[in-house]
């Protein structure tokens, strides 16, 4: 009686936590919003702005930018504030285009907000981790048992890379904003559609096993996200580029937007590394399966439908691999596959999970 009393209010605990997460990362949400928008009205940002559309004209290709002084092509008396690194596009072709100054513009107020959103994604991944261990405590097991304490700890480890990235020196503040979106949209479904009450496994389930292969799925899921994030901005900057480069005049807001991210360039040869040193990791998780499988049902693999589809994913990220090795497939062809890649992750877990019947199934929801 103690020991239920204990767990129930432990659950109570891990509940209090995560709701207080999603408070603390609607903040920082807010807190990312103000630093994109006072960015946008900084002198950098208006630099960049103007840097673009006469370079643009003239040369037919973004500007680059120099620091302290006017830069060929700008127009009198416009000052650069930044220098950020050349690199060269990974795809096919031959521009040269300077990395954005990243989502405060240089401006000190923009910037000041950028740091607080990060400060608060901290604390929210704090209280978010804080909720995943109570649960784990309330339950006496791992804490991804059912889809609720799935998307809890998904959550959890995707907000928890990005902050590993940021520790690392990695230049991925931009990535914050949609993070801190999906984190948030991701806790809104785990708590309204998903929650299930802290309970047991079915006997199935409870194996050391679900300490190795299901940790590996989460954070596999959690960097595959990472990467699709990357992939999508890659293919968004890569346009916006090519439409400069052509004499094209994008709107002020897509100037104000795209002018302050990485290159194409970067964001390809990001994307590609986080999906390729994880490769490794999901073929592993697809493996560790198999041999909980033969412990739990006497059989490695019998075409499950989780089975199936991991194996689909797994062949999608081997095509996109691939596909980066192939010349004629570098950039925006080998991107759509990683982004199918993603999806068919993304259907491995919540499509297969809800609307196909699986013996994955008596995990429930």
């Amino acid at each position: 009686m103690i020991i239920a009393a204990a767990n129930e209010d432990l659950a109570n605990i891990s509940n209090t936590l995560v709701y207080s997460a999603m408070a603390v990362y609607t903040l920082a949400f807010l807190a990312h919003i103000a630093e994109w928008v006072l960015g946008s009205r900084s002198k950098v940002g208006r630099t960049a702005a103007a840097l673009t559309a006469t370079a643009g004209a003239r040369t037919g290709a973004p500007a680059v930018r120099v620091r302290g002084k006017q830069a060929e092509g700008a127009a009198p008396g416009t000052a650069v504030l930044d220098k950020p690194a050349i690199v060269t596009r990974g795809a096919a072709g031959a521009r040269e285009v300077p990395d954005g100054p990243g989502a405060a513009a240089g401006d000190e107020k923009g910037d000041l907000y950028g740091r607080i959103a990060v400060s608060l994604t901290t604390l929210a991944f704090l209280l978010e981790a804080g909720g995943v261990v109570a649960r784990a405590l309330s339950v006496e097991r791992a804490p991804w048992g059912n889809m609720y304490e799935f998307s809890l700890t998904f959550s959890t480890v995707a907000a928890g890379a990005y902050l590993a990235f940021l520790l690392a020196g990695k230049n991925v503040r931009w990535l914050g904003l949609p993070l801190v979106t999906t984190v948030l949209l991701d806790l809104g479904l785990a708590t309204t559609w998903l929650y299930t009450e802290s309970d047991q496994l079915v006997p199935a389930l409870d194996s050391y096993w679900l300490w190795i292969h299901v940790s590996t799925a989460i954070f596999c899921g959690a960097v595959f996200y990472i990467g699709a994030v990357t992939t999508l901005l890659y293919l968004l900057r890569d346009g916006y580029e090519a439409k400069v480069a052509g004499g094209g005049k994008p709107s002020a807001f897509t100037r104000s937007i795209m002018e302050r991210l990485p290159s194409a360039a970067s964001f390809d040869k990001f994307a590609y590394r986080v999906n390729a040193a994880v490769f490794p990791l999901w073929t592993f998780t697809i493996i560790a399966g198999a041999i909980w499988a033969g412990d739990a049902w006497g059989r490695y693999w019998g075409w499950d439908a989780k089975e199936v589809w991991s194996f689909i994913t797994w062949v999608a990220y081997a095509a996109y691999l691939h596909a980066r090795a192939t010349v004629g497939w570098k950039g925006r062809k080998a991107s759509y596959i990683a982004l199918i890649a993603f999806a068919c992750w993304l259907f491995n877990y919540y499509g297969v999970n809800l609307f196909v019947n699986s013996l994955h199934s008596y995990a429930g929801v």
